[in-house]
């Protein structure tokens, strides 16, 4: 999907196209830390929830 885009803003304007090309891993590599950060936060919250869901687990069986 993202290639398709880009062929369509090339044709529609080409420069700003480019330009993208070259600073698109430039904003992935700036954009990682936050993903790390955010898979890290959902495993927290994962764990939290499975705790306080194990009692009942437990007394489900």
């Amino acid at each position: 999907m993202k290639i398709l885009l880009w062929f369509i803003l090339l044709v529609l304007c080409w420069p700003l196209a480019i330009a993208l090309l070259f600073l698109y891993p430039i904003i992935w590599l700036f954009l990682l830390p936050f993903r790390l950060v955010g898979f890290a936060v959902e495993g927290v919250f994962r764990f939290i929830g499975a705790l306080f869901l194990l009692p009942a687990r437990i007394l489900g069986r």
